[in-house]
This record gives C-alpha cells, sequence and structure tokens, in this order.
C-alpha cells in the first residue's frame, strides 16, 4: 500500500503524527520512510556485526584447537 496515495481513507493516531491506522484491517501504518530506513540499516549494520562475531568467535576456536594439537604433539 502506498500511504501518500491512501493517506485519505486511513485514521491519524492520537500524539503520532507519523501513525496511521487502517480502518479495514486496524493495522497501525508508519509513514516515516526516513525513520524505516535508518531502522533497516541499523539492522542489516547489527547482522554484518554479528556475522564478523561469530567468525572471530569461530578463528579463535580453531586457534585453541591447532594449540592443543601442537602442545599434545611434543610432548
Amino acid at each position: 500500500m502506498n500511504i501518500e496515495e491512501n493517506k485519505e481513507n486511513l485514521i491519524p493516531v492520537d500524539g503520532h503524527h507519523n501513525l496511521f491506522r487502517d480502518p479495514n484491517t486496524g493495522a497501525i501504518i508508519n509513514s516515516d520512510k526516513a525513520g524505516y530506513m535508518q531502522y533497516i540499516r541499523l539492522k542489516e549494520q547489527r547482522q554484518k556485526e554479528k556475522n564478523e562475531l561469530d567468525q572471530l568467535k569461530s578463528d579463535i576456536a580453531e586457534i585453541k584447537s591447532l594449540l592443543r594439537e601442537i602442545t599434545n604433539g611434543s610432548k
């Protein structure tokens, strides 16, 4: 649904200039595109950071395993 084209059919939510209620479904619709895009960017950034952290954890586990092999093999 394009919010700008259908705004006249929506009911404004008191106290929130960017929120509207769809009278047919009762759904709350946020018309703040900039805020939504910022949310998406932050979500993608958090996912990227999580992936990097997971990779670091995997690398550390591999290093620990190799160190154990080296120390067990030299005895």
